[in-house]
């Protein structure tokens, strides 16, 4: 399709993005607000442009979009001259003045969200703390969620690499998908960088963050296993990672193949919509599926948590 043919409309109905670009990388910042169950943030997305277009469309759905620019591989910035999001398609679609030309560059996109209470996407939780509710924060973005949480090219076979970095109370935990490499604290926020992950769907980036005790151990090979648990309760946890443990030792025999994370944290939540959710290195339980009296628990509770953990 020649540029100068190409009309908004096209993109209406679809199900599919287009194929004019596809992501790379994904430097993505998120900043929630427990109080008042919001969030902002902004992606810095590395991308490759496959053929010359005046768009590049992606995914999102219940964001706002405050900003966006786009910089081209000779450090060209543009920012777009029409934004429109399709509620009913689920894109962002950009409309540039000039035709992209076919290159790699860089789009930088800030937004701003609610912390839903669906069980989708970027959604609010809740649990008790000495007798108090409090909110936290928890993704569940399988199939096709993710972009309630950020704008992504959010289909699974446009993979790519997610650097992640959290800003949140500095009394709550911030769990990702990769190990904690940097943490920055300024007053009552702490800033938490997390390692760049490997090449992933966007359906399995994952975070957390609420207030937790964990209880840890290693595979015969050093990978470090965590379960992290409601505070006062990281007892009901040890099951799950006494599975975990020889479940990713009995896999790596099994397929001659080891782990490829540096690490695998299991975290059990009030609110969550599965069973469990099998998030690259941060796997997401509902509670009940995962918190068991080792001592006390029914056989066929521990069979179904012990699913979970495989």
């Amino acid at each position: 399709m020649e540029v100068e043919e190409q009309k908004i409309e096209q993109f209406k109905g679809q199900t599919r993005l287009p194929k004019f670009a596809v992501p790379k990388r994904y430097e993505l910042t998120l900043k929630p607000d427990l109080s008042s169950c919001t969030f902002s943030g902004t992606v810095r997305i590395e991308l490759s442009i496959l053929q010359s277009t005046k768009f590049l469309v992606l995914n999102a759905l219940e964001l706002v979009v405050n900003q966006v620019s786009f910089t081209n591989s000779h450090n060209q910035k543009l920012v777009p001259s029409d934004v429109v999001l399709e509620g009913e398609d689920e894109m962002l679609i950009l409309v540039f003045d000039e035709a992209l030309r076919v290159e790699d560059g860089v789009l930088w996109i800030s937004f701003s969200g609610v912390l839903n209470e669906h069980m989708r996407g970027f959604y609010k939780g809740t649990y008790m703390d000495g007798g108090v509710k409090k909110n936290m924060a928890v993704t569940q973005f399988e199939a096709v969620d993710a972009r309630r949480c950020f704008p992504c090219w959010d289909e699974p076979a446009l993979k790519a690499t997610f650097k992640i970095t959290m800003e949140v109370p500095s009394e709550l935990t911030a769990l990702s998908n990769m190990p904690v490499i940097h943490e920055e604290l300024n007053g009552q926020i702490k800033t938490v960088s997390f390692e760049e992950s490997p090449i992933m769907s966007t359906y399995v980036v994952a975070v957390v963050i609420g207030s937790f005790d964990y209880i840890e151990d290693s595979t015969a090979d050093g990978i470090k296993v965590r379960a992290y648990c409601p505070v006062g309760e990281s007892d009901k946890g040890r099951f799950a990672l006494n599975v975990a443990v020889k479940s990713l030792d009995l896999f790596k025999k099994y397929f001659s193949m080891p782990y490829t994370l540096p690490k695998l944290d299991m975290v059990a939540v009030p609110d969550f919509s599965a069973g469990a959710m099998e998030n690259y290195g941060l796997i997401v339980y509902r509670e009940t599926e995962m918190l068991l009296d080792d001592m006390h628990s029914a056989a066929v509770n521990k069979q179904r948590a012990s699913n979970n953990c495989d």
